[in-house]
Parts: C-alpha cells; sequence; structure tokens
C-alpha cells in the first residue's frame, strides 16, 4: 500500500513541469524568432529616423513595448492554435498541446501584455507608435489568427501587415510621424516575408493539409508557391532599390543590398526550377540573414556615408 502511495506521488510529480521548464514554455508563448525579426528591423528603423543614435532611453522604451506587444499577440496566438498545434507534427511540443500552459493561461497573459504594452508606448515613447503598436497587436492576435489563416489561402500575403509593423513603429518612434520612408521600410519586409515563411511551409505540407490550414503549397501546390516566392523575392529587391533612392542611402547600402539581393533571387530560381528539399531549407536561412545584413547595413551605411 505504502509503495502504491509512493509510486502515485512519484507519477504525479513527474507530469509537473519544473520550474525552469514552466519558464521555457512561457518564453515559447512569445514566440523568440517574432522578437528577434522586431529588433533587427525596429534599431537601424530608430537610427536611420534619427540619422545618429536616437538615446538608450528611446530604443529600449521602444523595444521593451515591442516585445510586450508581439510577444502577447503571439501568446494569444498560441492559445487560439492549441489544437492545431496538437496536430502538427512541428508544433506537437509546444505548451498547450503538451498541457504545461492552459489556453486561458496563455490568453490572460496575452491579453495583459498588448494592454501594458499600449499604455508603455502612449507615455513612454509617443501616442502614435502606441496606437500602431496596438494595430500589430489586434491583427495578429485577432485578424489573422482567428480569421486569415484558417479561411484564405493568401493568409501568409495578409498576415504579414503585422509582422512588417516594426520598422514602421521604430520610424514614428523617433519622428511622431509616418513618412514614406518608414512606409518603404514596412514595404520590404512585407515583401520579404512571404518567400521567407512559404519556403518553410513547402516543407510542412502535409502538417499543414493535416491541420486543415489552407497555405499555398498544401491548396495550390508547389509549383504554384514556388513561382509566388520567385515574385515576392523581386518585389523585396525592388523596394530595397527603391529605398536608396528615397531614404538617400549610401554605397555601402545599396552594394550590399544588390549583393546579398541577388543570392535572394538566384536561390528563389533554383527553388523554382527543382530540388525543393535543399533549396527551400536554404531558402529559410538564407532570407533570414538577408534581412539582417540588409537592415545592419543600413546603419553601417549611416556611419560611414560613402
Amino acid at each position: 500500500m505504502k509503495s502504491t502511495i509512493q509510486s502515485d506521488t512519484l507519477s504525479e510529480s513527474s507530469m509537473k513541469p519544473s520550474r525552469g521548464t514552466l519558464l521555457k514554455d512561457y518564453v515559447t508563448l512569445m514566440k523568440p524568432s517574432i522578437v528577434l525579426l522586431l529588433l533587427i528591423t525596429t534599431i537601424p528603423a530608430m537610427y536611420l529616423a534619427e540619422g545618429t543614435w536616437p538615446g538608450w532611453q528611446l530604443v529600449i522604451a521602444t523595444i521593451f513595448g515591442g516585445i510586450a506587444s508581439a510577444g502577447g499577440a503571439s501568446s494569444i496566438n498560441m492559445a487560439i492554435d492549441g489544437e492545431i498545434d496538437g496536430v502538427m507534427q512541428r508544433t506537437q511540443n509546444r505548451p498547450l498541446p503538451r498541457g504545461t500552459i492552459s489556453a486561458r493561461t496563455a490568453t490572460t497573459l496575452g491579453l495583459s501584455l498588448g494592454g501594458f504594452s499600449t499604455v508603455w508606448m502612449w507615455l513612454m515613447v509617443n501616442p502614435l507608435s502606441a496606437m500602431l503598436s496596438l494595430f500589430a497587436f489586434v491583427f495578429y492576435a485577432l485578424i489573422y489568427s482567428v480569421i486569415l489563416k484558417r479561411k484564405t489561402v493568401h493568409n501568409t500575403v495578409l498576415g504579414g501587415i503585422a509582422g512588417a509593423m516594426p520598422p514602421l513603429i521604430g520610424w514614428t518612434a523617433v519622428t511622431d510621424q509616418i513618412a514614406i520612408e518608414g512606409l518603404l521600410l514596412f514595404l520590404i519586409v512585407f515583401c520579404w516575408q512571404p518567400p521567407h515563411f512559404w519556403a518553410l511551409a513547402i516543407g510542412l505540407s502535409e502538417d499543414y493539409k493535416r491541420a486543415n490550414i489552407p497555405m499555398a503549397p498544401n491548396v495550390l501546390g508547389n509549383q504554384y508557391t514556388k513561382n509566388q516566392i520567385l515574385l515576392w523575392a523581386c518585389l523585396t529587391v525592388a523596394s530595397t532599390v527603391a529605398f536608396f533612392f528615397i531614404g538617400s542611402m549610401g554605397l555601402i547600402y545599396i552594394l550590399t543590398a544588390l549583393l546579398t539581393g541577388l543570392g535572394f533571387l538566384y536561390i528563389s530560381l533554383r527553388l523554382l526550377q527543382g530540388d525543393t528539399v535543399r533549396f527551400t531549407r536554404l531558402m529559410f536561412r538564407y532570407s533570414t540573414l538577408y534581412l539582417t545584413a540588409l537592415f545592419l547595413s543600413m546603419i553601417v551605411d549611416e556611419i560611414y556615408r560613402l
């Protein structure tokens, strides 16, 4: 009898996640990869808007508010997608499918972070940036997660509106106004997202099909998706060249944009021609490095204008 009680106690305790595991799960709810994209695109936008370093106080306030907003929206997204994540092999190990965090807890966390972020941005940055951040939060957490992801094959493109907001918010954090330069930075990230995420979606086509999510590869086919990847890669490179003229950028930026952009187009073409597995993986990895190099070159170009 005693051994049975001890066995039950050990069994129950083994089901409870440790503090470290639970903390990791909460971080996972906030999707660190999205936070990384926010950092990559927001800080260079702020630097360009100011023409120099805008000051640690404003940068930290903007980044902190952005992380809270993006993390909150991601948490709600995971709460809504809990059942879907349990079906897909790629996401079965997320906190909700594993049962370590409930949908109610994830939603509460998300709403709290979203509300906090809006107030924080309003008081510590400016009202315009707060409203743009709130728009991105609502768009991703509700419009994309509830409607677009489940109802239309264009979910990746339309959902990119929220993902492209960070550089525009970075611009308005410094200038307190929406300008053509900020909108072009938004456009660059907006055009970049479809090739980046479709490359991942092609490899996960069966996963999305099993979860009944209408992604381009499992609805319209791989060939259509590859054509679209090339199209959006062209649009991305074109928007980076346009920014050279409208943003009055220098030689360092345009050389980086052209050289890395050619690599982006080359991988898109090779993906279109065949070897799907190899080049979808390469596209996903390269596109991240491409965007990072592009936005870092903006800062370097501003410091060492040639």
